[in-house]
């Protein structure tokens, strides 16, 4: 009762295969909050030249997720 057997394992396996794919998803999603937390640092500086460096990264950010669900 305590322990899962090897029929338990690999249906668990096959799940985490199938929601994460093997491509590399993690390391996608990984990146683009890496992303999202260095817009948001930027976001928070006061200066407004850097508002607009960021209007520009986030288009481009937004164009890449885009383009990621796409495919």
């Amino acid at each position: 009762m305590g322990s899962l057997s090897i029929w338990h394992w690999a249906i668990i396996l096959v799940v985490v295969f199938l929601v994460f794919g093997g491509k590399g998803k993690i390391s996608d999603l990984m990146g683009d909050a890496g992303k999202g937390i260095k817009s948001f640092k930027k976001g928070l500086a006061d200066d407004p030249a850097d508002a607009k460096s960021l209007e520009a990264d986030a288009t481009e950010t937004a164009k890449q997720a885009t383009e990621k669900v796409k495919s």
